[in-house]
């Protein structure tokens, strides 16, 4: 019976998210409530995957630390570069200019693990990815900023890799660890863990939809368009970056959705302290658009005889 739930679920996720995102357009109430409980829901799906990783696939990384790296360099070289070209092509405003240009400075989001997971890509990679660049953001972020928009930011080291550090790092290792003592007897909570993440990403974009109700149906179509266009760039060109270094699935596909995916929250609160509301609203449309594309895609890729 639990299996046959766990199928539905996850052969039912998207009719649910558009179902869930619609509602929130209706009512936001029904999902907003959700927003102080974000972080701990994505640190409790980061500890199941961290149920479903061993302490070997991190070691299995160290060959591959030159990917690492290069994981970074895509990162804070693709989509700050794309978001230029797109404010240019599409000679955005200045604010709205502004706003793309900073979420594309930006280090990879702690969503981008949750669809790693779901694509089937190299988990251990991914999260090791998002650490990376959000140890390397403080100094990079400003200065992308700096340089493309002629103007200065501050990013908070501590409070960035403290954030990380309590959704991501840390239930991760303890579920590494509970998966080393406990093993076989965890096979149960694995099965179903799939569908509960898809059940969480599920409300979580709802509850973004539901907080940017007004913001969605004001429809600003200019700003959304470059939305869109700069993550899936961002999608597409991280995965031809990564094909050209490595074949393996796992691995391209964890480059391509890091690259992809940006912690547009904090677009969003760099844009309202040192800018204008303007300026946060592509930020905003990124954290919703970022989140469907990369279901979509997760189940795209998760699909026997993709590559």
């Amino acid at each position: 019976m639990l299996t046959r739930i766990t199928h539905f679920l996850e052969g039912a996720f998207l009719p649910m998210a558009l179902a869930f995102s619609g509602a929130a357009l209706l009512v936001p109430g029904l999902f907003t409530w959700i927003a102080p409980y974000i972080s701990p829901a994505l640190g409790l799906i980061m500890f199941g995957m961290g149920l479903s990783l061993t302490f070997e696939d991190f070691a299995a990384l160290v060959p591959k630390w030159r990917l690492a790296c290069l994981g970074v360099i895509l990162q804070f070289t693709i989509m700050p570069g794309v978001a230029v070209l797109i404010c240019w092509l599409l000679a955005l405003p200045p604010d709205t200019a502004v706003g793309v240009i900073l979420v594309g400075a930006c280090p990879g989001g702690t969503a981008s693990n949750v669809i790693t997971y779901l694509a089937g890509g190299n988990l251990a990679l991914s999260v090791t990815l998002t650490l990376a660049t959000t140890l390397v953001a403080p100094l990079a972020t400003p200065a992308l900023v700096a340089w493309l928009c002629g103007a200065q930011v501050h990013v908070a080291f501590g409070a960035m890799v403290g954030s990380v550090f309590w959704i991501v790092a840390f239930p991760v290792l303890d579920g590494l660890i509970l998966r080393r003592l406990l093993r076989r007897r965890l096979e149960p909570v694995l099965a179903v863990f799939p569908a509960f993440s898809m059940v969480v990403v599920a409300l979580v974009v709802a509850c973004v939809m539901g907080l940017n109700r007004d913001t969605v149906l004001a429809f600003p179509g200019l700003v959304i368009l470059a939305v869109i266009l700069h993550n899936l760039a961002g999608f597409g060109l991280g995965y031809a970056g990564a094909r050209c270094f490595t074949r393996e699935r796992g691995d391209v596909l964890a480059l391509a959705i890091e690259v992809g995916m940006q912690n547009s929250g904090l677009g969003v609160a760099l844009a309202k302290t040192y800018f204008s509301a303007a300026a946060a609203l592509p930020a905003a449309l990124f954290s919703l658009e970022q989140n469907l594309a990369g279901v979509l895609l997760a189940r795209w890729w998760r699909r026997p005889g993709r590559s």
